[in-house]
């Protein structure tokens, strides 16, 4: 097990694989899911799970897989993940209420367990579940038989607590959070909406590495060419951003697309990063996106461009004093 500081709760015990419980946790509260994107509907899950936990005093417990089932059972159908592993964990831990995560390997041979084994087996006889809290429109196991249904009716058999909580709308919002409705909004390069669903702003990372050098050189605004690790990339465009390299954590202007002022017709990710001069080469950064400047488009020429780009840094900066992050 590998101990992750959390807040108020002490650590998190990450556990990755089945072999590594040793006897059931006392009086083990679970929830289950893809958790992607560990939005606010899905903190929401977790704080219910330690209200509970606290309540018997006993395990708060989050279980989910990797990778996501659907790139096993229905890889046709799988979607661009809003987090992937390493920043999934760093949000579990983040909120500071669990006790145990799990991050099971999933694979064919586990698809095919069915759900009423999984319950019987590993959440009562491993874990030691005691209550469960899932989502209204989560299930698994087998052909997904393990819905809401099914638990309700083992529970009564085996003696555990279902809990169902009502789905967690934003405020000024009608849409209800889901990391479908984040990965539209994202998608579109709506990042604004996404924020209020997410509880941050949306992240990619990746690593700097040398682009094609006419940042600094053609434009006079060098910028960090990002090789992605993402899956879910914000639409073309320019966005106010802030970056976080192993310099601190800084303010800039990032541009995703395909340079059309060059006819280069290669997708890249790229950041200006503000009143910045180190050196970030082969170094990983995180990029937040705070707000959506402008689409993508094709400039008469490299002056109009770098015009543009000045704009641009303008109505960033003016973004960042508005929203003090800076």
């Amino acid at each position: 097990m590998n101990p992750f500081r959390t807040g108020s709760q002490g650590t998190m015990q990450l556990i990755e694989h089945i072999s590594e419980i040793s006897h059931p946790f006392k009086d083990a509260v679970v929830t289950i899911g893809n958790f992607d994107g560990v939005h606010k509907g899905h903190v929401a899950l977790f704080r219910q799970v330690r209200d509970r936990a606290d309540s018997l005093q006993g395990t708060a417990v989050a279980i989910t897989f990797d990778p996501h089932p659907l790139v096993v059972v229905r890889p046709e159908r799988r979607p661009p993940l809003i987090t992937l592993r390493e920043q999934k964990i760093e949000l579990f831990t983040a909120s500071g209420l669990l006790d145990i995560l799990m991050v099971l390997p999933f694979d064919r041979e586990f698809a095919s367990i069915p759900a009423e084994n999984f319950i019987r087996d590993f959440l009562i006889k491993t874990i030691g579940m005691k209550a469960i809290v899932i989502g209204p429109d989560y299930a698994f196991g087998r052909n997904r038989e393990g819905n809401i249904h099914l638990l309700e009716k083992m529970g009564k058999e085996l003696g555990f607590e279902v809990i169902v909580p009502g789905w967690i709308t934003p405020d000024n919002m009608e849409d209800r959070i889901s990391s479908t409705r984040i990965r539209e909004v994202v998608g579109k390069g709506d990042v604004t909406a996404a924020v209020p669903m997410l509880g941050r702003y949306y992240q990619v990372r990746g690593e700097v590495e040398t682009g094609r050098q006419r940042g600094g050189r053609l434009l006079g605004f060098p910028t960090a060419n990002i090789r992605l690790q993402d899956e879910l990339c914000p639409a073309s465009g320019v966005y106010a951003v802030t970056v976080e390299t192993p310099c601190g954590r800084h303010t800039g202007v990032a541009n995703i697309g395909y340079s059309p002022t060059f006819d280069d017709n290669i997708f890249t990710v790229e950041v200006h990063i503000l009143d910045f001069s180190e050196n970030l080469y082969g170094q990983q950064i995180r990029i937040n996106f705070v707000e959506r400047l402008r689409g993508e488009k094709k400039f008469s020429g490299i002056e109009a461009l770098s015009e543009q780009i000045q704009k641009d840094i303008i109505r960033a900066r003016e973004i960042f004093h508005e929203k003090k992050l800076v």
